[in-house]
């Protein structure tokens, strides 16, 4: 609404400006509205198709993430399943190095400061890696894939676990780099100002063909028209990029607790 309403109400006033000059003056600036119809079937088609695309974005960011629950989910499961030997204070420190996975790879995604959350689920030791580097959560896998490496060393992992375990941290990457592309990849600039533009010329010039018909109705419907289109047009700008912390994004901070809770359970020792 903010972002639709001050256009809105500059093309309501534009009509209000029109019809004064038509009622009270001898000029008229009535145009016919064939041809405006014509444009405004083409603008529809692409701000549907600016539409759908932008929604692809969101409900792919979406299965990415499921996705992320899901896994972490499973890999908590596994690792309780194969090292029954880990103790009570390891089990604490794999969970939270899973976790931490996820609440580093949002934070990655949205480019926040990596470092907190790191010290939270990583403590000083393991989030000190991360200080560094250009991928934090390629960090967080590989901490975690050489603690199972070093399970296995030492005779307590098979190499078949060892080989299931690294698949699921291969899978984290795998969902990782899809949110990347989605991020890194935004809609064309040529495409999106193209619509913009279109969309700009088509709300201000619907009053000229409104005027002669509606009379003092033409400002409430030239309003309803710009309302409507513009809100089209801004939906799509508002999901394209769903990883930030708009109200309209992805829960994202909703989904790391999510995931952090579950493995916790998870990994929590048997009395």
């Amino acid at each position: 609404m903010p972002r639709v309403l001050g256009r809105t109400l500059a093309v309501a006033a534009l009509t209000v400006g029109l019809i004064f000059i038509d009622k009270h003056t001898k000029y008229s600036l009535s145009i016919p509205g064939t041809a405006h119809a014509m444009v405004g079937v083409a603008l529809g088609l692409l701000l549907v198709f600016r539409t759908n695309a932008s929604y692809a974005r969101f409900w792919e960011g979406r299965i990415l993430l499921g996705g992320l629950v899901n896994n972490c989910r499973d890999l908590a499961r596994q690792v309780r399943s194969y090292m029954p030997h880990l103790d009570a204070g390891q089990l604490d420190e794999i969970a939270g190095t899973i976790s931490g996975f996820a609440a580093i790879m949002v934070a990655h995604l949205r480019s926040e400061p990596i470092m907190p959350v790191a010290r939270t689920y990583l403590g000083d030791e393991g989030a000190a890696e991360l200080q560094a580097s250009s991928a934090p959560p390629l960090v967080v896998a590989s901490q975690l894939g050489r603690r199972f490496v070093a399970e296995a060393d030492a005779g307590r992992l098979s190499e078949m676990r060892l080989r299931t375990l690294d698949t699921g941290i291969s899978d984290l990457i795998d969902l990782w780099g899809g949110c990347e592309r989605i991020l890194k990849t935004p809609v064309p600039f040529a495409y999106a100002h193209h619509i913009k533009s279109f969309l700009t010329i088509f709300c201000f010039t619907a009053p000229f063909t409104l005027v002669g018909i509606m009379g003092w109705y033409a400002p409430l419907a030239a309003g309803v028209v710009a309302f409507g289109l513009y809100g089209i047009d801004e939906i799509g700008v508002e999901i394209e990029e769903p990883f930030g912390r708009d109200e309209n994004d992805l829960p994202m901070d909703a989904i790391v607790a999510t995931i952090e809770r579950n493995v916790r359970e998870t990994m929590k020792p048997s009395d």
